[in-house]
């Protein structure tokens, strides 16, 4: 047998290797001992600053969407039910139609056959942020339903239950129905600008539009005092003519008995923004007492539905 040779050292192994980083250098693993990172600059410290300050404000614009949009909604759904069961009770209890109107309280209804029978929300007299709150409300000294004129609603496009959300779906001819202690108002969105020209030849002539005109003058120049009313219209904040008698116009332009019964809902636009008001207008078309259908369920058997 040759010498005794000294043996090679063991290879370690996993367990047996230093925490440090390995590098690869040449094919030889090369031990990196670990180095504190360097202090940041005055520059550095600004940017972390700046952009934990970024991700708190944030978090918090997070909560108030979170809080404006579905919180807020859960207190108006509790509210609303209360003014549900209020209204329901008055009802029954006074027969007269149209009741000395109180700030905040509910007097009427309102449905949109074509957003689903459940459609459902009280109309509150006034618009200040506490009826608004609850559910749609009425503008002051605007028409009461079925009168001569502009019955003007208000109501929330997000948060606090957001009622007119969808408002933006509507369609001319689509109905819109108030109803009160002992009638069902039925109003139908009038053309919108692009469906002046032709109408009667055109939808209007569709079965859905019987009695949707477009208020129009066609002897009078420029259309006559309706001549800015269309079933859709964007406008700003500051217009709040829009709600007028006449929409857009003066309000002695015309006298009452001269007047369309109209019904005009509003709601800040675009959705998550108040830049701008959607307005939806619509006619009255058709008037049914209580004694004919008894409850909105009948009424829209009476009516054809969404039609």
């Amino acid at each position: 047998m040759g010498p005794n040779r000294p043996g090679r050292p063991p290879v370690p192994g996993v367990a047996d290797q230093p925490t440090e980083v390995f590098a690869a250098v040449g094919g030889t693993a090369t031990a990196v001992a670990d180095k504190p990172a360097p202090p940041l600059g005055k520059g550095g410290v600004a940017i972390r600053t700046a952009g934990e300050v970024l991700i708190t404000l944030g978090l918090i614009v997070l909560l108030f969407m979170v809080y404006e949009v579905w919180v807020t909604d859960l207190f108006s759904a509790e509210k609303q039910s209360v003014a549900s069961d209020q209204l329901e009770g008055d009802w029954a209890k006074d027969r007269t139609l149209h009741p000395g109107l109180v700030d905040g309280k509910a007097f009427a209804r309102i449905h949109i056959p074509s957003f689903g029978a459940d459609f459902d929300f009280t109309i509150q007299e006034g618009t200040g942020e506490d009826s608004l709150a609850i559910g749609p409300g009425h503008y002051k000294g605007t028409a009461l339903p079925g009168e001569p004129g502009n019955f003007g609603v208000a109501g929330h496009r997000v948060g606090k239950g957001a009622p007119f959300n969808d408002l933006d779906n509507l369609s001319s001819c689509d109905q819109i129905v108030i109803e009160t202690q002992t009638d069902f108002y039925i109003y139908k969105v009038l053309p919108y600008d692009d469906e002046i020209s032709g109408w009667s030849s055109g939808k209007g002539a569709q079965p859905e539009c019987k009695g949707v005109s477009t208020l129009r003058n066609p002897s009078i120049p420029g259309g006559g005092p309706y001549d800015q009313t269309f079933g859709r219209k964007v406008v700003l904040p500051s217009q709040g003519d829009a709600v007028n008698p006449v929409p857009y116009k003066p309000a002695d332009v015309l006298p009452k008995a001269q007047m369309a019964a109209l019904l005009t809902l509003t709601t800040c636009h675009p959705q998550f923004s108040a830049k701008q008001r959607l307005i939806i207008t619509s006619v009255l078309t058709q008037q049914v007492p209580k004694s004919q259908a008894a409850d909105y369920g009948k009424l829209l058997t009476e009516i054809g539905g969404a039609s």
